[in-house]
């Protein structure tokens, strides 16, 4: 079946109740115009996970209901966000291929089931969103969108159209909404974790976004020194400031941070559906609060829980990144990742250069490098030369054996294959 002309107006079927997952972009904003032309009643809906600011609310609402939307609702979950997911991400220390903080593997995640939610209590026929036919988004939303309890129709315009941005801003023109040419040729998209920018550039293996992409310039020129704070795994400020909570703290601290430029950098990474893709991120916070805290567990858990955390962060980041936040497992593993956090407290000192920032080390009544057995490397008070040795020959007792069987076996095979003989 051919698909119909994104540029012709189609003819009206009866009238369909739709609720779009609305971010106000270019692909969103689309979806808006078109869907309507199409027959549908769009109500738009912005689940903020903490990256617009209320003027930016205002102005989508007013672009989206211009553009034909019946309703336009925000429905704001940065805190549910923080709670049920980007905690673990740090108790996790999860950063996908340890380069990128998932900053919208994340969120996508909560943006769509808070879309499916509202539909089912809108009574809605369908839902929509605007992903294209190349990246995880459209797996997240749809994988979401069948879990949701309700036989959805999932609307997906910019997927199934194939269109270009280009064609985009070239349809909106037309209906009067002139894009800004910026808007157009960088998909930005912003949240408590981080900014994501994908461009002509990301579409290559060799070009660097440029410095006019990234969404804060680089204006700090002397270093700055920070202490972050932790209170069982979470952080809950930094310097001597007070926070309401730790929403409140990461917004502050990417505020401060932004500046210097950290945080920034290119992820090449595999998509869901299996090809390789590549995004620039700034995420001035959550590489900071991640590092910091990976630094301080160092400092305050057993060799063995550092071990069993690393490989199941790094799988608790790969399974939220696949769209599978809904798994019944990522319970158990939330479970292994907060059981972990008791000793996880202190104070973490860093310091802010541009373009970089190094970890200066940390304080924390928790700290088992202080506990006073002795110094590495320079003396030790718990045990004795002879204790090391005796504990030495009993951990060779396997590797021995192994040797005593080898050595037997080798002279087995050599006289196999050179008997003596005898006249």
């Amino acid at each position: 079946m051919t698909a119909p002309n994104p540029l012709t107006p189609q003819p009206l079927n009866s009238l369909k109740k739709t609720v779009l997952a609305y971010s106000g972009g270019l692909d969103t904003s689309y979806c808006v115009a078109y869907l309507t032309e199409q027959g549908h009643e769009v109500h738009a809906l912005t689940v903020d996970t903490g990256g617009f600011a209320e003027a930016e609310i205002a102005e989508m609402k007013q672009r989206a209901l211009s553009l034909g939307a019946k309703s336009y609702k925000r429905i704001d979950v940065t805190e549910v966000y923080y709670r049920d997911c980007l905690r673990y991400l740090v108790y996790g220390n999860c950063l996908r291929y340890q380069t990128y903080p998932m900053s919208v593997s994340a969120e996508r995640m909560f943006q769509a089931i808070t879309t499916a939610k509202y539909a089912v209590e809108l009574g809605a026929d369908g839902v929509a969103h605007g992903s294209t036919g190349a990246g995880n988004d459209q797996v997240r939303f749809d994988l979401a969108f069948e879990l949701s309890g309700r036989d959805l129709e999932i609307i997906t315009p910019i997927r199934d159209l194939k269109l270009s941005r280009q064609e985009e801003v070239d349809y909106l023109a037309e209906r009067g909404l002139q894009w800004p040419e910026r808007k157009g040729t960088y998909s930005i998209n912003a949240g408590l974790w981080g900014t994501s920018v994908g461009g002509a550039e990301t579409l290559t293996s060799d070009q660097p976004l440029p410095e006019s992409a990234w969404p804060v310039p680089v204006t700090a020129a002397e270093p700055r020194k920070l202490e972050l704070h932790f209170t069982e795994g979470q952080f809950t400020g930094f310097d001597d400031q007070d926070f309401a909570g730790p929403v409140a703290a990461i917004k502050a601290l990417e505020q401060l941070a932004a500046p210097f430029g950290v945080g920034r950098d290119v992820h090449v990474g595999d998509t869901i559906i299996g090809i390789k893709g590549r995004v620039g991120f700034a995420a001035a916070a959550a590489m900071l609060i991640i590092k910091a805290h990976h630094l301080l567990e160092k400092h305050t858990l057993a060799k063995w829980q550092l071990f069993w955390k690393e490989q199941l962060g790094n799988w608790y980041g790969m399974m939220l990144h696949e769209g599978q936040f809904l798994d019944p497992v990522m319970r158990d593993i939330e479970a292994f990742l907060e059981s972990s956090q008791g000793t996880v407290n202190g104070t973490v000192h860093l310091t802010l250069h541009p373009h970089r920032f190094t970890l200066d080390g940390i304080t924390s009544p928790d700290d088992l490098l202080g506990a006073g057995f002795g110094s590495y490397g320079e003396m030790n008070k718990g045990w004795t030369g002879d204790d090391v040795r005796g504990f030495t020959k009993i951990m060779s007792v396997p590797g021995r054996i192994r040797n005593a069987v080898s050595r037997s076996s080798d002279a087995s095979q050599r006289s196999e294959a050179h008997p003596t003989s005898r006249p």
